[in-house]
């Protein structure tokens, strides 16, 4: 989804820094655990390597398993290569360092890891964390780089936002950012969570940081969406086109398949300005796609785009491109691989949801007609030299010959992307022209959601009894969230290294309670302890809320 906007590794001020001014220790929880990042090979085309070179920038110790090979100074180069299901491991002269099963492991103690002749936005491909290397087959391996969540944003933000759009943008970005990265998913590997291209979110590693989205990533620290206590889906993509649309209408079921997929309360369209009402009319959408009306996507050079085509073109292209697209299962009926449709008569739109996105077409031929659902089938089915269709937000312009045969079709649109959740170059506008903050942004293409830490359960099972958590606040403004289901009378905390009692409502279910007289401006770190007087086998839900009351 994103590029690159930049080439140069830069460094920005560091949590552990501003944490030790303030006195505040970082602890190990939720926000910073480890996520592995399957790297791919030049261009994404595979997550398997044959061989490789591997590189650190600083000194490094090199595992097998859990039994150290050996540590090695800077500039190490190992080469790998796979006899059967064996990891052979050579160095610069070719001579052989080690022969293992594996898994292998570089465990990096300063400094980056790169990968020889790998190239990321034009720069090598250098990554924080550790790399482990793991063989699915034989003769093949993943490269995983093992690395926790914040420091992995690092590498994402800059490259799925750019810089340019400015730090409440960023900063947006980096909550949605972080939100779909912990988020409960199925692995399509077991031997990694996400892959480094837009299959999962862009990340290019250490070398394409750059020092405002590194900030962006420092002042959000631990900051992720709620509604009703779970994370949210966090769906964004580049520009709307003034207008966001419900989730139910641009996706499917993951699992069943089933379109439109069951509604989510936090992902509704939402227009730019209110006064633009529903656009699920064709006649609402020619009004709106034809102009160019006030938006936050304004700048986006998708926000309005035209596609023609002749009959013959569009006949070709459709024909390319429907078996694949049945495949999907959104056309029916479904046209198999080498079958011939009949000549294309005329193309109609069915339904659109509330943002002009067409939701259903009808593509009439001499013999049949087939209907198509859901966006991302319509953009890869309406091909325009080759090209997928930035998006399904357009209204058709048909033209017929003199004896009423369709001859040519001129498409007006707007957009790039689904058009759910969060608009990239829309949450630009508002945080550098509106001068609106980031919970502001996220809270416009969010609905009725919360911005804190991640929930946890504090339980008589947490480990010694206590569990931690960080977070930075812009404005000291922070509350307790509790549901009180047991009737406890008080918490005991450590605030910023501050023994605290904080006392609860034993008659309400949910107590929220203002911390902000405990807290300081940039990073907090709140430990708390299980309550004695609850007893066993019990839990209290609870999370901490950032910003303004509203």
């Amino acid at each position: 989804m994103g590029a690159y906007y930049g080439n140069i590794p830069q460094k920005t001020l560091q949590i552990a820094r501003e944490a030790s001014a303030g006195g505040v220790n970082i602890i190990n929880t939720t926000q910073s655990k480890t996520v592995r990042v399957a790297i791919g090979t030049t261009g994404f085309s595979s997550y398997v390597w044959e061989n490789a070179s591997i590189y650190t920038t600083g000194n490094f110790d090199l595992y097998n398993k859990k039994t150290l090979i050996g540590n090695y100074d800077s500039q190490k180069v190992v080469n790998i290569k796979m006899v059967g299901k064996i990891f052979v491991l050579t160095d610069e002269n070719d001579d052989v360092i080690e022969k293992v099963s594996g898994p292998i492991r570089f465990v990096n103690n300063e400094g980056f890891i790169g990968i020889k002749g790998l190239k990321r936005a034009g720069v090598d491909a250098q990554y924080r964390g550790d790399i482990e290397l793991v063989c699915p087959s034989e003769g093949k391996f993943h490269i995983i780089n093992s690395i926790d969540v914040e420091s992995y944003l690092k590498g994402v933000v800059p490259n799925e936002m750019p810089v340019r759009f400015g730090l409440e943008a960023l900063k947006a970005q980096t909550v949605a950012a972080r939100n779909y990265v912990l988020s409960p998913r199925i692995k399509s590997n077991p031997n990694y969570d996400v892959v480094d291209s837009v299959a999962s979110q862009v990340y290019f590693g250490a070398n394409t940081e750059k020092m405002l989205s590194n900030r962006a990533v420092d002042e959000t620290y631990g900051i992720v969406a709620l509604y009703n206590w779970d994370l949210i889906l966090a769906l964004y993509s580049s520009t709307a086109g003034g207008y966001t649309e419900s989730y139910s209408n641009a996706f499917s079921e993951p699992y069943t398949k089933v379109f439109p997929a069951q509604s989510k309360p936090y992902l509704i369209a939402v227009p730019d300005y209110e006064e633009y009402g529903y656009l699920n009319t064709d006649q609402e959408a020619e009004r709106y796609f034809k102009s160019k009306p006030k938006s936050f996507d304004i700048n986006s050079p998708y926000y309005r785009w035209e596609r023609e085509w002749t009959i013959d073109e569009l006949q070709t292209e459709i024909q390319n491109h429907i078996a694949a697209q049945s495949d999907a299962g959104f056309v029916h009926p479904c046209v198999n691989k080498g079958e011939i449709i009949d000549r294309i008569t005329d193309v109609n739109v069915i339904s659109r949801g509330f943002s002009g996105k067409i939701i259903k077409l009808e593509i009439k031929t001499q013999t049949k007609t087939y209907t198509v659902e859901k966006e991302l089938v319509i953009r890869r089915l309406f091909t325009n030299k080759g090209k997928a269709l930035p998006s399904a937000n357009f209204v058709f312009n048909n033209e017929y010959d003199e004896n009423g045969n369709l001859s040519k079709i001129k498409i007006y649109g707007s957009g790039f992307g689904h058009g759910v959740g969060l608009s990239q170059y829309g949450a630009g506008f508002m945080g550098s022209e509106l001068k609106m903050t980031y919970d502001k942004i996220l809270k416009h293409y969010y609905k009725n959601i919360t911005l804190g830490t991640v929930p946890f359960i504090l339980s008589s099972n947490t480990a010694q009894n206590y569990y931690s958590q960080n977070f930075y606040t812009d404005d000291k403004k922070a509350y307790l969230v509790v549901d009180n289901k047991y009737k406890v009378d008080y918490l005991d905390l450590k605030i910023n290294g501050v023994d605290e009692k904080i006392c609860l409502n034993p008659d309400q279910r949910l107590n929220k309670i203002d911390l902000s007289k405990y807290l300081q401006r940039g990073l907090n770190a709140i430990t708390f302890y299980y309550p004695i007087s609850l007893g066993q086998g019990k839990g209290l839900r609870i999370y901490i809320e950032v910003g303004q009351d509203e």
